[in-house]
């Protein structure tokens, strides 16, 4: 969980969860670089979208004037990543990608699921302090 304490604007540089959301789409770029992959642009262009997102939403996010608004974005984010989670289960369907290597990213994209929701969490009980609804 990343409990950071945040004074507008945020450093979503010290985020944990950004910065495993930046691993991980950088490991979802390499597989869908994969010649097989070729024949399938629209799952490659939803798969790396899907997973560039996550990163990209908490990103532009952390650049909000409030807690609230960033929660909104992490809110985006986690669905990006459930999003990422069924677009390589397709890819799998697919013949793309081992059922190992879903297993493997899929729980990294839990993983960041559930950090978003703790910092959510956070960012909404911050909102709430500071009358922010």
């Amino acid at each position: 969980m990343c409990f950071v304490h945040f004074a507008v604007p945020h450093n979503v540089d010290r985020l944990d969860v950004y910065r495993k959301a930046v691993a991980a789409a950088a490991e979802v770029s390499a597989i869908i670089r994969r010649p097989t992959f070729n024949r399938d642009l629209r799952l490659r262009e939803q798969l790396g979208s899907s997973s560039e997102r996550v990163a990209s939403l908490i990103s532009e996010g952390s650049e909000q004037s409030t807690d609230r608004h960033f929660a909104e974005y992490c809110y985006r984010s986690k669905g990006s990543a459930r999003e990422t989670r069924t677009q390589l289960i397709v890819a799998v369907q697919r013949e793309h990608v081992t059922e190992t290597e879903r297993v493997h990213l899929a729980r990294q994209y839990e993983e960041i699921g559930r950090m978003l929701s703790g910092l959510i969490r956070r960012l909404r009980g911050n909102a709430a302090a500071n009358g922010q609804g």
